[in-house]
């Protein structure tokens, strides 16, 4: 018998970064000193998460798609402080949020309500993630700011089957 495919879609909405921003926060991460245990994210995965959605039924994922196309305003996002979160989470964010990113995460929220969707996500922890189990990194002492450039947003599906991978579903504004 053929393996089911999942009814299910793991999702989220996040920022996704072009190429020189993905070079750049991949550079920082590399200049890391990483305990043994530590699983850095890969570069093809790095992001920034701005509402976590969990398992969404398939056949929703099309209306979901539709749905968030919200009003967006281009904005720099500057990612200047490297830390260690409590869990040993190993992050890259900046001293503030921009004004912009934070009307784009509640015009989203307000998307997802109406779509009757919910989001594991209700605050903005505006952050990129770079490494797991993480405890006892060390930051570089010293590293250039990265200052991304936010032209859009997109819908993503986190591939739970090995080797796990994120797919870009659709980018808004949308090309």
């Amino acid at each position: 018998m053929a393996p089911t495919a999942d009814p299910f879609a793991r999702l989220f909405i996040g920022l996704w970064p072009d190429e020189a921003t993905r070079g750049a926060l991949h550079a920082c991460a590399r200049r890391w000193t990483w305990p043994p245990r530590a699983v850095p994210v890969a570069r093809e995965r790095l992001h920034l998460t701005l509402h976590f959605l969990g398992a969404v039924p398939r056949e929703r994922v099309a209306s979901l798609a539709d749905g968030l196309d919200v009003a967006f305003d281009p904005f720099v996002l500057t990612l200047e402080q490297a830390e260690v979160w409590r869990g040993g989470i190993a992050v890259l964010q900046g001293v503030g949020v921009p004004p912009a990113l934070q009307a784009l995460h509640a015009r989203l929220r307000r998307a997802l309500d109406a779509l009757q969707q919910p989001s594991a996500r209700e605050r903005l922890l505006a952050h990129v993630t770079l490494a797991r189990h993480a405890r006892g990194a060390q930051p570089p002492a010293r590293f250039e700011t990265i200052e991304w450039q936010v032209d859009g947003y997109a819908l993503i599906e986190s591939e739970r089957r090995p080797p796990a991978s994120y797919r870009v579903l659709q980018t808004y504004p949308r090309d």
